[in-house]
């Protein structure tokens, strides 16, 4: 009796361990996909479908998914890795890889580990450009080594079912010594740039200063004409001033004399004058010498042609 309970247990705990197993599988048949992501399933071991982003339900036991893959892009580093350049200098190059998977089956059973893959190819690709490249020239070649090692892994994803974007190299690091090396060449050339530059500022400085004085030259030489033609003007205006006064006063003089009685005023202004000039030469003077005959303005009034009026 005891041994005929014993096996009804057993075959109870097998059924319901069947049962829970079959509930299991029943639950990881349901599978939700999210967006972006793809699910590989196989059935009984060969590939069957792949699964896009929704909800989708498998046949438990004879489905399963083998891959999931992230179709987001994604980014994976490059270990830094030890290159020669043409010229013999061993410089330490790292990058990184941006890529996405767009044929989730070929990613699966195309290549082992795509990733890895990716980076093997990089860094090969890498090493094959810097080795064409003289050490100076691969810091300025950065974008052909990487839009070489880009054209080489799209080759290759074409088979891996992945796409690369791009890849950018993040450090190129060259030896300590050639490093110091480099560093006292820009700084020479840092010096010499600015030795140029301050001979250049100099050189505009001078011809600055000499069109300055060339300028302030030309103006006070513009500045002394001008005052030239302005005084020649005005001693111009003024001779012709003092001559048409001088006419004026002459031709009234004319008209005086030639007036009645207008000479012997003429000789009376004159004689006047004449002994004005004494006076103050005797005022100036301790001794004055006096014309040896005083008639002689007589006679110089006569030749003149103010004689006497008889009028």
């Amino acid at each position: 009796m005891i041994a005929g309970v014993d096996t009804d247990l057993i075959v109870m705990g097998i059924w319901g361990l069947i049962f829970a197993i079959f509930v299991i599988k029943l639950f990881q048949s349901i599978r939700l996909v999210p967006t972006k992501s793809a699910c590989v399933v196989e059935r009984l071991g060969k590939y069957h479908s792949t699964l896009d982003a929704g909800f989708h339900a498998l046949v438990p036991f004879v489905d399963k998914v083998a891959y999931v893959h992230d179709l987001k892009e994604e980014t994976i580093d490059v270990p830094p890795q030890e290159c020669f350049s043409s010229d013999e200098v061993n410089v330490e190059v790292d990058g990184v890889i941006y890529i996405s998977v767009i044929d989730p089956v070929k990613a699966s059973y195309g290549v082992t580990d795509y990733r890895y893959a990716a980076i093997q190819l990089a860094q090969t690709t890498t090493r094959s450009v810097i080795g064409t490249l003289d050490l100076d020239r691969t810091f300025e070649e950065r974008d052909v080594i990487s839009a070489k090692v880009v054209e080489v892994l799209d080759q290759a994803g074409a088979t891996w079912g992945i796409r690369v974007h791009r890849y950018e190299i993040k450090n190129i690091t060259p030896p300590e010594t050639v490093k110091n090396a480099m560093e006292m060449q820009v700084n020479a050339e840092r010096e010499r740039r600015a030795l140029l530059a301050k001979s250049e500022g100099d050189k505009q400085s001078k011809i600055n200063r000499s069109e300055g004085i060339k300028a302030e030259t030309i103006n006070h030489s513009e500045g002394e004409m001008q005052r030239r033609i302005n005084e020649a003007e005005g001693k111009a205006e003024e001779i012709l001033a003092i001559a048409k006064a001088t006419a004026e006063s002459i031709e009234r003089i004319a008209q005086v004399i030639s007036a009645p009685g207008g000479k012997n005023v003429v000789r009376m202004q004159l004689g006047a004058q004449y002994l004005q000039q004494f006076d103050g030469l005797s005022q100036n003077a301790s001794k004055i010498v006096l014309p040896g005959n005083m008639m002689d303005f007589e006679h110089w009034m006569d030749s003149m042609g103010l004689e006497e009026s008889k009028d």
